[in-house]
Parts: C-alpha cells; structure tokens; sequence
C-alpha cells in the first residue's frame, strides 16, 4: 500500500523536485473518481520526458524509478545526511524521523505502475523498468556517480524494510558523503543572475602524477603537503611557479584524483570571481571534505586590485580559514604581483616609498609552500619523449623520434613536458591515419 508521501519530514524537500513532483501528482490522484485523465497522462508523460532526460544525461540504467527515488536520496542535504557524512550512524529521535519517511519511500520503491497504467489506459513506466542509455557516456556523465547510484539502488529495491533501507543509505553517506561535493570532486563558480552558485565539473581530466615524467621532488613536496592536509596535520597553501608547459596544472590535477577517494575536493575559482571567495569558504567549511581553491595561471598586473581580496581570504580577515580549505595556485611568475621600475624607485609622492613594493610581494610571501618547476635540458626533453612514447605504445626508430622531437621544440617555445606530449600526440596520430590508409587499401 502506498504511504502518504505528504507526511515526509526529514526527506521532505524531495517532493519538490522536478520530475518526481509530476510523478506524485499521478500516484496520487489516478484512484479518484472524476479525475480528468488527460491531464493525468499529460502530466505523467512530462515527467517521463524528464526522467529519460535524466537517465540519459547521467547514464543511468536499470529500473529507472528505482534509480531516480536513489537518486533525490542521494542527494538531499538533510540533518541526517550530513550527520551520517560526518559520524556514520545516528543515534536519536532523528533516527525515529528517518524511519518514518523511509518507510514512505519504501512504499513509493513497491509502487505497481502496471495497475496505474492500466486504468489510465497507457504504457510508459513499464518500458523504463530496464533501461539502457543510448550512450553510455552521458552529457554530464561521471561514471563515479552513475556506478554509485545504481548500485545503491539495486541494494534499495532489494532491502525488505525501513530498517534495512536505513542501514544502506546511512553506509552510502559515511563512505561517499552526500550531494554535490559527495558525489563530484571538482567544482567551478557560476553566476546565474545576483546568485553564486558552487557547481560540479562532471567531466575532468583523469591524470595521474606518474603522467609527468621527471619533477619526482616537486611531486614529493606537494604530495607531503596534500597527505598532511588530508589527514588534519598543519598544511600550507601551495604557489607552483615556473616555466610555462612543465606540469604545474597537470601535478594539481593528479593530486585530486590521487586523493579523491579519501575525501579531497577541488573548487576552481578565476581572478574576477575573488570576492565570491568568502561565501564559497562560508558553503563549504563545515563539510565533512578537504577543499583545495585552485587558481590556475595566476597572476596581477600593477592596476589590477583582485589580489588583494585573495590576501585578505588567506591571511587578513576577522574570521580564521578554515581548516578544511587550502589555496593551490599555479603562475609562470614567482612574483603574482607585476613590478616596474618605478617600485624600483621611492615614488615623490609616497613617502614610504618600499611598503608599496612589500604590499605587493606580500601575497606571494602568504604562500607557504612554492614549488619551482623549470624547464627540462634537452636530455631531459628527450628522455620525457621516450617515456610517453613508450607509454602510448609507439614502435619508431629512436633518432628518427628526437630529431621530429627537436624540430617541434624549434616551432613550440622550447623544451617542456607540453611540447613533448604535442609531439607524441602528433606522431600517434600520424600512425594510426597510415595503419587506417593500409587497412583500407587491403579491403
């Protein structure tokens, strides 16, 4: 028998989302006696559109109702969620709370469609009990989530009570956490209107720290800072400076997805959006993850005030960091703050003519990790050149490989790890289009 969905009270606000509202509209009103069918159906058809929207977007598959109701549990931040993100179990009345509402939703996992969709003289539920997406790579797939979901929801559709469901759901959001920065490990900031928003970046890049080859003592030391960080030791924010294509970005990158499963997050955040910096801290310091702020190619030139904010949320404000949030930025300056010779100089007008030179190489002295990252020799080049190629599994006459190599460096700004993964890239591709050539000439 179908639970009364309105006497929700911790999971409450899922009634409101859309397309489970349509959904509900429809459960709940089929049985009453002169209900206009058509707007039943038209209603159920809206939401249905927007499930496989859903579905397809996220690259669900399975019993597509199951998966949706897993889905809203997921994400709902609730006083029970989030306590459970932090400490696991929740002992209480809340439990009492919770109870009640999972074994509403419980109801709504048994609901029979068929009888619904029989009366209404329809099919449409019935075809999505096993869904398969078009594209197993949805528009805003991430497989972590999608992998998550369904077999959470397997385990749902299978417990045989409250209890049970309680049991599941409660080790779903100690392990994984809850709502977006459970779910996700890198966000960016959006403005939609006055609103600032902090949203998933669904699809990153999945480099590993063995992918930047050379740099073992860059890569220790900001391994050594990221572990302290995660395990609640004394960290520092981290400036990476240096030449430009040398791994800077890519080491960040790799950090996150190395540390990730530990519960490692990444907020990426550009110069103009720096005075969002407090109410991004302010959403995010009393979560259950550690959050790295990272600004990539950072830098000022000698009219521009932004940094000043960046000082202030690092080091100057009433309010103390917190704990849980670190900045790591990249620059091809060591200095972020561009100098001229006139800062070289007292200015006749300034009469403490060297605060305004300390003033601007104060916010580099606030990073208390810096990491050089230079360019390599040519040895160095050609050994990295070596390493992806053999990595990509490209079968070539060694010379022949470095003097291609040494040609693109002459065109490409100089020896780096940027240059010598374009140049891989390029003769991959090379290779492949005469294997496709001889391939085609055969058939």
């Amino acid at each position: 028998m179908l639970a009364d969905s309105s006497q929700l009270i911790i999971y409450r606000n899922i009634r409101n989302a859309v397309p489970f509202v349509g959904f509900l509209k429809v459960i709940e009103h089929y049985k009453i006696e002169g209900m206009d069918q058509e707007i039943l159906i038209n209603t159920l058809y809206d939401s249905v559109n927007q499930l496989v929207e859903l579905s397809q977007n996220q690259s669900f598959s399975g019993n597509l109702w199951h998966t949706y109701l897993t889905y809203l549990i997921a994400n709902d931040e609730n006083s029970f969620s989030r306590f459970c993100e932090k400490k696991g179990k929740v002992d209480g009345t809340i439990n009492e709370l919770v109870l009640n509402d999972l074994k509403i939703i419980k109801s709504l996992f048994e609901f029979d469609w068929s009888e619904l969709e029989s009366r209404l003289g329809i099919k449409a539920m019935s075809m999505l009990k096993n869904y398969e997406p078009a594209n197993m790579e949805g528009i805003v797939f991430n497989k972590r989530v999608r992998d998550r979901i369904n077999e959470l929801s397997v385990k749902l559709a299978k417990s045989k009570d409250e209890y049970e469901l309680l049991e599941h759901i409660s080790e779903f959001y100690n392990d994984y956490g809850v709502g977006k920065f459970g779910l996700h490990k890198s966000f960016r900031i959006v403005h939609q209107g006055e609103q600032v928003n902090i949203e998933p970046i669904t699809n990153v890049e999945h480099k590993k720290l063995d992918d930047l080859v050379g740099y073992e003592l860059q890569k220790k030391q900001l391994v050594e800072n990221t572990l302290a960080f995660i395990k609640g030791e004394k960290a520092n924010n981290v400036l990476l400076f240096g030449d430009s294509g040398t791994g800077k970005s890519t080491s960040v990158k790799a950090i996150l997805n190395e540390y990730f499963p530990q519960g490692l997050r990444m907020i990426e955040v550009y110069k103009h959006q720096f005075q969002d910096l407090s109410y991004v801290i302010s959403q995010i310091k009393n979560r259950n993850y550690k959050f790295i702020i990272y600004m990539d190619d950072l830098s000022f030139e000698e009219t521009e005030l932004e940094y000043k904010y960046l000082k202030a949320i690092i080091e100057g404000g009433l309010e103390k960091k917190p704990d849980n949030v670190l900045i790591y930025a990249t620059s091809n300056r060591r200095h972020l703050v561009k100098e001229t010779w006139n800062d070289k100089k007292q200015a006749p007008d300034d009469v403490h003519g060297n605060d305004a030179k300390q003033e601007k190489l104060s916010l580099y002295a606030r990073f208390g990790v810096t990491i050089m990252f230079g360019s390599p020799s040519q040895k160095e080049f050609l050994e990295i050149v070596d390493t992806l190629a053999e990595k990509r599994g490209i079968v070539m006459d060694k010379e022949l490989l470095h003097q291609q190599a040494i040609r693109w460096e002459l065109t490409h700004g100089g020896f780096s790890g940027r240059a010598a993964e374009q140049v891989i890239t390029q003769v991959l591709a090379l290779q492949n289009l005469k294997g496709n050539e001889r391939r085609n000439g055969t058939n």
